[in-house]
């Protein structure tokens, strides 16, 4: 398959658009974090760059986790699928077990091992799990083209971990897992009827929930009209759209921004997509949704060509890795612009959040080994090369 057929840039060094815009997002995550956590850092821990200055750091790690990532053979990935799976149900558990997890704001998502917080387990999870769905629907295509119960047996799995997130709770996590997991599903052949008759309870599942929680109905009354109460349930959405409003076309200016320092709640973490249209206004927030579309783009580029080399394991990691990125932007971006009611989940590469960045990271990484193996730059699989084995 030529560069032309795929929109790959060359095929002789690694996607070169793909990289520029990972290392753009992550540069503007950084200075965004630093701008929009100043005024936070400096009441709460005497140091204006306290969330910054810990950002780098999981910068740093997470690109030590790329660098391992492009390491490592797909195959290798591919053979401990199962494992995965285990290790990621095994986690939900552990970080639900008194002592072990740590609630803050009503949630108990992070392991804490010895007071210190280990990491956000639904990060980590949510790629563990996309591999073991991948996996799955390599082994086992035959089945779930010819077979519900074939279908359904990942599926249980899925909804374990499903129903271990909701009970931290964490119901943007697990919506984002059931997008991803029904999507590479449908893609490995899955029938039309077998996803409508699951995805329909589910779908269903998900919106009782919402109706018969009462913190999830207070953010949906004050998602559909926030001006109702623009100091109680609204008041999130109201300050966003505040410091939306507020940048017009070219913004305020770099470190410009008002809402972050006396008014918008998690200015640098759920909403700093506020911050950057405050600053930087629509153009800057429009380059912003151009770099997301690039990221996408290029993903589901490379999972085409992995399909189009019959490595359609490769190929479904690459496209699952799209949706993730893609819903998890969308979902931040429509609810820092009212489309969407607060679901907690972070921009990714851009907003303050050590585990999801350190985890994007090194998923961006087995992105760019898929891309290296289907340019023929390095090796799907181990051979023997003069008697030795090689990657």
């Amino acid at each position: 398959m030529s560069a032309s057929q795929t929109g790959a840039p060359g095929q002789g060094r690694p996607d070169m658009i793909l990289l520029g815009v990972v290392a753009i997002l992550l540069a503007v995550g950084l200075l965004m974090v630093a701008s929009a956590s100043i005024g936070l850092g400096e009441r709460q821990h005497d140091n204006a760059f306290y969330f910054f200055e810990r950002q780098i750091i999981a910068a740093v790690m997470g690109l030590g986790a790329t660098f391992c990532m492009l390491k490592i053979p797909t195959r290798v990935w591919q053979h401990l699928g199962p494992w995965l799976a285990g290790a990621a149900i095994l986690l939900l558990i552990v970080v639900l077990v008194p002592g072990l997890g740590r609630t803050a704001n009503g949630s108990t998502r992070w392991l804490n091992i010895a007071g210190i917080n280990i990491m956000q387990v639904s990060e980590p999870v949510r790629l563990m799990l996309l591999v073991y769905v991948a996996d799955y629907a390599v082994r086992r295509n035959q089945e779930i083209r010819s077979s519900f119960f074939g279908f359904m047996k990942p599926l249980v799995i899925v909804a374990v971990a499903g129903a271990l997130l909701l009970a931290q709770p964490d119901f943007g996590s697990a919506v984002l897992l059931v997008g991803i997991t029904f999507t590479i599903m449908f893609l490995a052949g899955a029938r039309l009827r077998d996803v409508a008759f699951t995805l329909g309870p589910v779908v269903l599942g998900f919106a009782l929930l919402a109706k018969f929680s009462p913190y999830r109905m207070k953010r949906l009354t004050g998602f559909w009209d926030p001006w109702a109460d623009p100091y109680g349930d609204g008041f999130q959405l109201t300050q966003s759209l505040i410091a939306i409003g507020s940048g017009e076309w070219t913004g305020l200016g770099l470190g410009g921004s008002v809402q972050k320092l006396f008014y918008l709640p998690e200015a640098h973490t759920d909403f700093i997509f506020a911050v950057i249209a405050e600053e930087f206004g629509l153009l800057g927030s429009l380059v912003m949704i151009l770099l997301y579309v690039l990221l996408i783009w290029r993903a589901f580029v490379i999972a085409r060509t992995a399909a189009g080399r019959e490595q359609f394991f490769p190929a479904y990691i690459a496209f699952g890795l799209g949706v993730w990125l893609a819903l998890q932007a969308a979902i931040n971006l429509g609810v820092n612009m009212g489309v969407l009611p607060t679901k907690g989940l972070t921009l990714p590469l851009v907003s303050y959040g050590r585990s999801s960045l350190l985890v994007t990271l090194a998923a961006l990484g087995l992105l760019m080994r898929i891309d290296l193996e289907n340019r023929g730059i390095v090796s799907a699989t181990r051979r023997r090369v003069n008697g030795r084995v090689a990657s």
